[in-house]
């Protein structure tokens, strides 16, 4: 649990004022409740107002050692017998503020604490703050639904409505899983804020997440956006939640936004900025920044991801470039395909040496489809001027049952062209 601050136990803090001669105005009581009238102040019965105030000076006491005053303190205090709702509620009080600063004590200040504010005989600021703290506490030691009740009381006892509370009711509806008050609470929250406030928005993007209502999670991020322009992470989970509801511009345009700012500053957002613009048949952008952050390590250069640069650099008819990185894949990896596939676009390219050595390491490779490869090959001497080899390839691919038609359609023409160069097939 988070400590309290020792010097947040004041006298006012444990309840002092209550046997002293403060007004209602000094104590500045924050009920506000219509109607509400001014009880007359309780005090402390004599036997245990004395022990109490030589706790309280024992407590304060600086000239012993910290440890030593509070186990003091401790002490004096369990041994006070107090038959009176007021006296033992106030002693209740003092002693669970002490404890809740205790390692492993949690349990019994709260407990404590909690017997202390159902008594609700304390004087109205005392109590008030009492309710809050066992809110407070609560949350703290995720006792959720003892959170959501004791700030309710407060509000209750108070007449008052605070953004701040609703919010923490807000965490402990979505640590309950009750996200539909969780939307409620958030909601309160944001209209009593004088200043917009981050928290209660997450926590509603939170429940729609849950809720699986990404339309509304849409919704609350566009306001994040608006409210809060300089933090990065609403720019992403806005474009996440783009994607989501599949509104792929929109998705795009987030994030293209968020990299022009610099809002970007992961893989996982760099990859996604990459895969938006090939989404959205932007395929030479998407290859462009692949190229610079894999240079840069923003994004993996794995076996795939040079495959996938290829593949989107062959949709932005980039077939040279494509070429290149379907061989940086070959090379590192262990699929002869990409060697295929980097024959292909070569021969595309017109760069038929290149295109023939890269079929050539294909079938050295195992590559499975072979028919394929050499109908490629075929191509690649043919436009090459190397008519033997061609009709080798032809006679090579017409085995494969699926290419037999197309490869015997090229034989004649292999021949001729053989014939016209005076070359013998």
């Amino acid at each position: 649990m988070k400590k309290l601050n020792k010097l947040l136990i004041t006298a006012s803090a444990l309840g002092f004022a209550s046997f002293s001669t403060m007004t209602y105005a000094q104590q500045n009581l924050p009920i506000v409740c219509a109607g509400y009238v001014k009880p007359k102040t309780q005090l402390l019965g004599e036997r245990a107002g004395k022990r109490m105030q030589k706790a309280y000076e024992v407590f304060l006491n600086e000239e012993l050692d910290e440890k030593e005053r509070t186990n003091q303190t401790i002490e004096m205090l369990r041994e006070i017998e107090a038959k009176e709702p007021f006296d033992r509620a106030s002693i209740d009080r003092f002693l669970g503020q002490i404890l809740v600063q205790q390692e492993n004590q949690e349990e019994e200040a709260l407990k404590l604490l909690v017997s202390a504010a159902d008594k609700a005989v304390l004087n109205d600021k005392d109590q008030a703050d009492l309710l809050m703290l066992v809110g407070n506490l609560s949350l703290q030691e995720e006792n959720y639904d003892s959170a959501v009740k004791y700030y309710q009381k407060w509000m209750d006892y108070t007449c008052k409505e605070d953004p701040e509370t609703y919010t923490r009711m807000a965490k402990a509806y979505v640590e309950m899983k009750e996200y539909n008050k969780v939307l409620t609470a958030a909601d309160k929250a944001i209209a009593l804020y004088e200043e917009p406030n981050k928290n209660p928005y997450a926590l509603k993007i939170a429940a729609y997440v849950e809720l699986k209502d990404f339309n509304g999670a849409v919704e609350v991020g566009e306001t994040l956006v608006e409210l809060f322009p300089s933090e990065d992470r609403w720019w992403t989970t806005l474009g996440m939640f783009y994607m989501m509801v599949e509104d792929y511009k929109k998705a795009l345009a987030t994030f293209a936004l968020a990299h022009k700012q610099g809002y970007l500053t992961k893989k996982s957002h760099f990859k996604t900025l990459v895969n938006l613009y090939a989404a959205n048949d932007v395929p030479y952008k998407s290859a462009e920044l692949t190229i610079k952050y894999m240079d840069e390590g923003m994004l993996d250069s794995g076996v795939e991801d040079l495959a996938g640069l290829a593949n989107t650099l062959q949709l932005a008819r980039e077939y040279k470039q494509a070429a290149k990185y379907y061989g940086l894949a070959a090379t590192k990896g262990s699929d002869p395909d990409h060697f295929r596939k980097q024959g292909v676009l070569l021969l595309t390219s017109e760069d038929y040496r290149g295109a023939i050595e890269a079929l050539n390491k294909a079938l050295e490779n195992g590559i499975e489809d072979e028919g394929k490869v050499h109908f490629s090959l075929m191509e690649a001497h043919f436009y090459a001027g190397n008519f033997r080899q061609a009709d080798v390839h032809a006679n090579e691919a017409k085995k494969d049952p699926s290419l037999r038609r197309n490869a015997n359609a090229w034989l004649p023409y292999i021949k001729q062209k053989a014939d016209n160069r005076g070359i013998r097939l």
